[in-house]
């Protein structure tokens, strides 16, 4: 009888401790992003970050090919510390490189794929180019969070479940102006995924 009690109570805890887990984690968050205007925006990149949380960093792989004579896709959110390859799948050889200072890279004139993986280890935004088509362009959103979702064409984001907390919400998008600031704005993640909107400063057109 007091075997058959012990197990009763470590049930009754197992089940206590579950539902605590379960009222701590929340539901997906999907944020709505529109232009100045009130237009869907496409491809515009949304993270959260945890207020007061150290950097975290996360070995992932990623990849970015060129097809067409274009880099697809378009843009790229990742976090900090994930691998790109750059497959060239075109029947011409592409140059792919950046300036920019979150990763200045190289890769000169190949086909096929890439010995080695471009390691992105510092957030921030990179831009690609090709050296030899100058049309070829592409952006990389490197983020230092596991939050983080890209709107589809009816600019929708719909970000991994998030536990409870404070959490700074960051919108960006390649085709605000260049001296724009990421856009900011505080949130409160609790047991039930919020809707959000987020309102960019510039028009899509």
């Amino acid at each position: 009888m007091k075997r058959l009690r012990t197990k009763s109570c470590i049930l009754m805890l197992g089940c206590m401790a579950g539902s605590l887990i379960m009222a701590g984690a929340a539901s997906a968050t999907s944020i709505q992003v529109t232009d100045s205007s009130g237009q869907a925006v496409q491809d515009a990149v949304v993270y959260a970050e945890l207020v007061g949380s150290p950097q975290i960093t996360k070995s992932a792989t990623a990849e970015i090919q060129q097809k067409d004579k274009k880099f697809m896709p378009f843009v790229t959110v990742i976090q900090t510390g994930t691998s790109v390859s750059f497959p060239n799948n075109d029947t011409v050889r592409h140059h792919a490189y950046s300036f920019s200072p979150a990763k200045p890279f190289e890769l000169k004139l190949y086909s096929g794929k890439p010995a080695a993986p471009v390691i992105f280890d510092k957030a921030g935004t990179v831009v690609v180019g090709c050296n030899i088509h100058d049309q070829m362009v592409a952006y990389i959103q490197i983020v230092d969070t596991p939050y983080f979702a890209k709107t589809d064409a009816s600019g929708t984001a719909r970000l991994p479940t998030i536990p409870a907390g404070k959490y700074v919400l960051k919108t960006w998008h390649p085709k605000q102006p260049a001296s724009a600031q990421v856009q900011e704005q505080n949130i409160q993640i609790d047991s039930n995924g919020p809707n959000l909107t987020v309102k960019l400063n510039y028009k899509a057109g």
